[in-house]
């Protein structure tokens, strides 16, 4: 090394040297110097880049064996996402990172390239689940806020399966039951959707045991599919013979009990919602996962004995059926039997007018002994031959609703059951009580047009003429007795109220007459007492009427 800094130093310094001549020789040329060939021994300098390359080397490796499988997922926009930024989450755990944000062929959606990390490969599953969080306000309440800070970020809900994938479709709205949670799967058909949603609530005796977590029209395209999801260990009360009906809103009813209000939540009331039960003394077994039921409109429907085999009859009604629509009920001594079918105009050309025609069915298993009702049967019959009919009455003042009742009426015209060729039965009919009403109105109309209301009213105006005769000379006498009887009524009582104060002034204590009386009873009162006395002595001297009195009795006196 000395010897090499030597050899360095003599090279500046000839290099200096040949600077300062460089100036006094111009056109000389100068000899080239000699070059002396030494070893090659490397410099410390040129270990820092080869220290540099190995840590991006072993960078390098670590990103690459800390990487995992990369995944397509397609969605239909992609609002919130940033490609190098947007994390892949899982339970708030960053398991990866979105690398790149392009268009699909048709450029229908995009698509969103993501990165996993090497320990998250196991969500790359065919039943895995992705979608993007972003603020939502939904049935199940205000979900995302704290993104309105940190941005939106893409959650993953890892699937079970074996079977490895990387092309998945992204999820619109989050699902509302994770795959973790236990639990299991019910099918609901039901005629339509009503107020139900994704997210509704199921409730088991008031309490929230599960949600619909998808819903679809059926094939056919009459009845509608709803997937729920029951929660464990809630699951265990869904049993084979589980009845599920809608929830939904407010049940108001207004019986002869009084009025009552049922509803199981206040979300029910607002989002829709599905509860469950069964009939009592019911020992079925648990339901298996994905079993289907019914979803009946209400828990009357629902928890209601089965009708049994329907008898379906014909009426005809000869008056209008306003207020009668199909789905009335048909009356029994105030048991609900049946319900009307559909209502019709029928021409028959043996009838001088149109005739209404109502079908309809009834089940006489709804009573206990059923067999009287059965149309068939001899019972009904007989009913019918003493005065047994259907009528339709007025259900609801308020709102107009009709139904049908069957009641007896005894002096309704004979008639019989027929039997017809369509397997109906024809029962026969009555009319309504507002039309008998309507047809003794009319009687009583017809029989006021034939009152001589005109006569009466001729004698009502003579006789009105002679009471106002009658009243003019009663004018007439009031007004003689105020100009002729008034003023000599009016002297008599002038002399009448002298008198009277005249014989006040008579009566007064203090009169000269009355003093003067004072004094003759007092003289008489002593004239009695004396008189007394002299009744008292004689009485004991008798003798004295004939000798008089004595000198000592005088004396002594």
């Amino acid at each position: 090394m000395r010897m090499s800094e030597n050899k360095t130093n003599n090279e500046h310094s000839d290099s200096d040297h040949d600077e300062t001549n460089s100036t006094t020789v111009n056109q000389h040329v100068l000899p080239e110097p000699e070059k002396k060939k030494g070893k090659w021994r490397p410099s410390f300098i040129w270990l820092i880049p080869l220290i540099a390359f190995l840590i991006a080397l072993s960078l390098a490796v670590k990103t690459f064996m800390d990487t995992g499988p990369t995944i397509n997922v397609s969605f239909k926009t992609a609002d919130g996402l940033v490609a190098g930024k947007t994390t892949v989450k899982f339970k708030q755990v960053d398991i990866g990172l979105v690398r790149k944000i392009g268009f699909s062929e048709d450029h229908s959606h995009v698509m969103v390239k993501i990165e996993l990390r090497k320990d998250a490969s196991n969500f790359a599953t065919k039943d895995s689940r992705f979608w993007v969080v972003r603020p939502r306000i939904g049935t199940g309440g205000v979900s995302g806020i704290d993104t309105l800070l940190s941005g939106s970020y893409i959650e993953v809900d890892g699937g079970k399966a074996q079977e490895k994938q990387d092309e998945f479709k992204g999820l619109e709205v989050p699902p509302v039951i994770a795959s973790d949670v236990p639990g299991k799967v019910f099918f609901l058909t039901a005629g339509d959707l009503g107020s139900l949603d994704v997210g509704s609530p199921i409730y088991y005796r008031r309490i929230n045991v599960g949600q619909i977590t998808a819903y679809k029209l059926a094939n056919d395209g009459k009845t509608v599919e709803l997937q729920t999801f029951i929660q464990s260990p809630y699951d265990k009360f869904v049993t084979t013979d589980a009845r599920f009906w809608q929830a939904s809103g407010v049940d108001v009813s207004l019986n002869a009990s009084g009025f009552s209000l049922n509803t199981q939540s206040l979300a029910s009331i607002i989002a829709g919602g599905i509860a469950f039960g069964y009939p009592e003394n019911s020992n079925a077994a648990v339901a298996t996962n994905q079993s289907h039921f019914n979803l009946w409109s209400s828990k009357t429907d629902a928890l209601k004995v089965p009708d049994g085999k329907a008898h379906p009859i014909v009426m005809y009604f000869d008056q209008s059926l306003r207020g009668l629509a199909a789905g009335a009920p048909i009356d029994f001594m105030g048991i609900e039997i049946g319900d009307v079918k559909s209502i019709n105009v029928e021409f028959d050309a043996n009838y001088t007018q149109l005739r209404m025609r109502v079908d309809a069915v009834i089940y006489p298993s709804r009573l206990a002994q059923g067999k009287e009702l059965d149309p068939d049967g001899s019972i009904f019959k007989r009913f019918i031959q003493n005065g047994w009919r259907a009528q339709v009455r007025t259900g609801n003042l308020l709102t107009g609703q009709n139904y049908i009742a069957f009641d007896k009426f005894p002096k309704a015209k004979p008639a019989v059951l027929k039997m017809r060729g369509d397997g109906k039965t024809e029962v026969p009919t009555t009319q309504t009580e507002l039309s008998g009403l309507q047809a003794q109105v009319s009687q009583i109309a017809d029989k006021l047009t034939k009152f001589p209301l005109v006569e009466i009213g001729q004698d009502v105006r003579k006789t009105l003429n002679n009471m106002n005769t009658t009243i003019e000379t009663t004018d007439k006498l009031v007004k003689q007795l105020d100009t002729k009887v008034a003023p000599g009524m009016q002297a008599t009582l002038e002399d009448v109220r002298k008198t009277m104060r005249s014989t006040e002034s008579i009566l007064s204590s203090d009169a000269p007459l009355q003093q003067d009386v004072r004094r003759a009873l007092q003289q008489m009162t002593r004239a009695a007492a004396s008189l007394q006395l002299m009744s008292d002595y004689i009485e004991q001297h008798p003798e004295s009427l004939i000798r008089g009195k004595s000198v000592e009795e005088e004396n002594g006196q």
